[in-house]
């Protein structure tokens, strides 16, 4: 979700202060990757600056922070957001999908270990997020769809960490006995010993 589209969504709520912004994002969104004050403050700015949102200055001798409003260029666009579908136009570029395609293409790396390596670390975080998963209040809709969203998108991990050690079985399966690197041999080894 991009976050400016996020604000003006909470912002048509009603007015909101920086602060009530940050609060309100992080409880609609389970808290799993709460958003900072200072990416908040910058966001609204853009968005000042682009016309999307107007802020008020305190009206109340005793008020420390303005109030930020929605306008009409903010409406139109938040109404278009809310009817497209989110595009997957480029490839994916996540550090950990890169991090794989350039092992597989670096010799001397041992990717079957940077695998497991993974699989360590996915599992560990599959078993936080399910443990907060079945602390979640049932009324809680916000945080139950971003928590179920991460479970299956660490459960999908998995299965591609599985699918990655099944390509480099078929890759060393189909070259030259003298072409299999010592770490290719030594990850294969580790492999037939965990089965």
């Amino acid at each position: 979700m991009a976050l400016h589209h996020a604000l003006l969504a909470l912002l048509s709520v009603g007015p909101a202060t920086t602060y009530q912004l940050r609060r309100a994002f992080d409880d609609a969104t389970g808290q799993v990757k709460p958003l900072n004050i200072g990416q908040a403050s910058s966001t609204l700015s853009r968005l000042e600056r682009d016309g999307r949102i107007v802020r008020t200055e305190p009206s109340a001798p005793d008020a420390t922070a303005g109030l930020w409003h929605l306008t009409e260029a903010g409406r139109e666009e938040l109404s278009l957001w809310w009817m497209s579908a989110v595009e997957r136009t480029q490839p994916d570029r996540q550090e950990l999908v890169m991090k794989f395609a350039v092992a597989v293409a670096v010799p001397g790396v041992d990717v079957t270990a940077l695998v497991q390596t993974q699989r360590d670390a996915t599992l560990s975080a599959l078993h936080e997020a399910t443990r907060v998963r079945r602390q979640v209040d049932p009324a809680d809709l916000p945080a139950a769809l971003v928590l179920d969203h991460h479970l299956v998108t660490l459960e999908a991990e998995l299965r591609w960490l599985d699918d990655i050690e099944v390509m480099l079985e078929r890759a060393a399966a189909r070259r030259p006995a003298s072409s299999v690197r010592p770490a290719e041999t030594s990850a294969e080894q580790r492999s037939g010993a965990r089965r």
